[in-house]
């Protein structure tokens, strides 16, 4: 049992506290211990601080990029970015020319600027004196740079340590089948993430924004990351049909220029935008997908009429934003389905048709019309089109193989990747070669390789493509995991090999013979490969497919349009619009701008505001 308190005794030591606190006669004495040092004035000299100080900041210019993740981290509205116009400005590859400014009237040294930079750019120093006089009234406010505030170095101070680090620098692992799972089908070879994986890579995002300055579409991906992480799909949905109604197609397929913009894979991996764009989507009930795609429609109709050429990415986007403004959109499309190069173009273990369907499924529930199999120039006319709509729109895509004219390039066993890529897409039929060789470096190359490796397996039991290429193996054009793949489902491939010939016995494809690249481009940047010619290889093969490029097919047009109509190297020119050179026709996608999905995107919704905006002064 505890004692009780004397309240007595309390209150006596009470008084004796108040007593010593009020002081004693002697106590003026003790100044005199300060009369010997040496006194504190200014200048204020800083003296040696603890290594892990939390001073002044520092910020090496080179290694920030602008990301603005301190700004938002700060709490205290202590940070400020400021633009540095002398510094790089490259979004694409996600750098700003912006770097923080330190607020020291609002800053508490806490340290989660330091602790949340991705690129481990900003840490504090052990300097910590600062004099500010009436003249320097907003000296406070400070650029950090390598040096300290006073142009002096004092060593760093407290800085990101693994303990420290805020950031996950591992991406969610992707689930996939094994290359003997999926070499013998064309089913998608990736499974998607699970609700835990997407809430963790979600939760990995800092809000930076150096994916929407990446994106060509300016995607609002960090708004739908955030509403992943806080469960709220739909709204994630919402957030992506803001810029991309084939969101199914760029969930799988999108070249992802904005995890290459990324902050986070700066000093680790890219948070993985493009699998939680597809979580969000295949999360999503379809028909309640096509109920947000149509808020914001407009509730009438403008009168006006747009004919689209094309009914691939940047056709039917156009179409999209075109029809949520009240105009009413036909698009016409040669082949038998809807879906431009995605289906004729990309092997469904990449991108399920079913998948793209949903994409075209959205826009058409909206009222766009589609009419397949009819094929402009034969059918009807660029002059029928002129004449009965307001505004066409070309969005013809690719469809075209280039072909590396080398000696016997004109054999009938010598084929076009994109030829046999769309027969494939449309199950006709087709001798499968017992050894193919493939010329190419692209995804095109890997697509038409990896689809007739799977043919092989199928009908043959046994792969044997070969891929050969210009450019090294650490140029290669197509996506790292492209090249992984092929290595790992049987393909051989051959870097810096050029195609010399294709060998033709007795009227028979036999191989094909390749030199060693020395070079590719010359001092001024051109292409003029130079060889090795004692280097040479002879590849077996009674097939030998073209994957060099791809070009539109522009006979539709008719030769009084073509004449009227301007051109640079083969291609259409357009303005910063989208607009050709005669006022009733718009052009965009692949056919000007060469293959990408998110591009072609892009384009699409330059055309249609374009187009909308000449409307509304008409």
């Amino acid at each position: 049992m505890s004692k009780p308190i004397d309240n007595a005794k309390l209150s006596k030591q009470n008084v004796t506290i108040e007593h010593e606190e009020a002081g004693s006669i002697l106590s003026p004495l003790k100044a005199l211990q300060f009369f010997l040092r040496k006194p504190v004035t200014v200048p204020l000299e800083p003296r040696p601080a603890a290594d892990n100080y939390r001073g002044f900041h520092l910020n090496d210019h080179e290694k920030c990029i602008g990301c603005s993740s301190c700004q938002k981290v700060c709490d205290n509205a202590a940070i400020t970015m400021v633009k540095v116009p002398h510094l790089p400005e490259d979004p694409i590859n996600g750098i700003r020319n912006l770097r923080p400014a330190i607020d020291y009237g609002r800053c508490c040294w806490c340290a989660l600027c330091v602790d949340i930079c991705p690129t481990s750019a900003i840490s504090l120093s052990r300097e910590y004196v600062h004099i500010c006089t009436q003249e320097e009234i907003d000296s406070y406010f400070i650029l950090p740079n390598e040096t300290g505030i006073h142009g002096e170095y004092y060593g760093e101070g407290w800085q990101k340590t693994s303990d420290s680090d805020l950031l996950d620098l591992n991406r969610q692992p992707m689930a996939e089948l094994e290359a003997e799972e999926r070499i013998d089908n064309f089913n998608e070879i990736v499974a998607g993430y699970t609700d835990q994986q997407a809430v963790i890579e979600a939760s990995r995002c800092v809000q930076c924004g150096m994916c929407h300055d990446a994106c060509p579409t300016h995607m609002d991906a960090p708004e739908y990351i955030r509403s992943i992480w806080q469960g709220n799909l739909e709204e994630a949905v919402r957030w992506i049909y803001q810029s991309n109604p084939f969101s199914h197609v760029c969930g799988r397929v999108c070249t992802h220029r904005c995890e290459d913009a990324c902050s986070i894979g700066r000093r680790g991996e890219p948070v993985s935008i493009r699998w939680l764009k597809r979580y969000a989507m295949d999360s999503v009930d379809h028909e309640r997908i096509k109920q947000i795609a149509a808020e914001g429609k407009a509730d009438y109709l403008s009168g006006k009429q747009i004919a689209i050429i094309g009914a691939g990415p940047a056709g039917l986007t156009a179409a999209y934003d075109l029809i949520r403004k009240g105009h009413q959109v036909t698009v016409f499309e040669a082949r038998k389905e809807a879906g431009g190069m995605p289906r004729y173009g990309i092997p469904e273990y990449r991108l399920p048709y079913d998948m793209l369907d949903r994409d075209i499924d959205v826009i058409t529930s909206m009222g766009v019309k589609i009419q397949t199999g009819i094929q402009v120039g034969k059918d009807i006319t660029m002059t029928q089109l002129e004449a009965d709509f307001d505004a066409v729109v070309l969005a013809i895509g690719l469809h075209l193989g280039r072909s590396t004219r080398v000696p016997g390039a004109d054999h009938k066993q010598v084929r076009k990747a994109i030829d046999l890529l769309r027969r494939t897409t449309d199950d006709e039929d087709y001798e499968i070669p017992h050894r193919a060789v493939v010329i190419g470096g692209g995804n095109v190359a890997m697509d038409i390789a990896r689809t007739l490796a799977r043919q092989q397996q199928q009908q043959l039991g046994k792969v044997q493509v070969t891929v050969t290429a210009l450019e090294d193996m650490t140029h290669f054009l197509a996506d790292p995991v492209e090249i992984k793949e092929c290595l790992e489902e049987g393909i051989e491939i051959y870097d810096a090999r050029g195609p010399q010939a294709c060998i033709i016995k007795n009227n028979k494809l036999v191989g094909l013979k390749t030199w060693k690249v020395r070079s590719i481009f010359d001092e001024q940047g051109r292409f003029a490969p130079e060889y090795d010619e004692q280097d040479e290889q002879i590849h077996a093969a009674d097939m030998v497919i073209e994957a060099i490029g791809q070009m539109s097919d522009n006979n539709l047009l008719g030769d009084e349009l073509t004449e009227a109509l301007e051109w640079q190297r083969g291609r259409l020119s357009i303005d910063e619009q989208g607009r050709t050179a005669v006022d009733w026709l718009w052009a965009a996608g692949d056919c000007v701008n060469g293959p990408d999905v998110v591009h072609a995107i892009a384009d699409g919704h330059r055309v249609a505001a374009s187009i909308d905006e000449w409307l509304n002064q008409q």
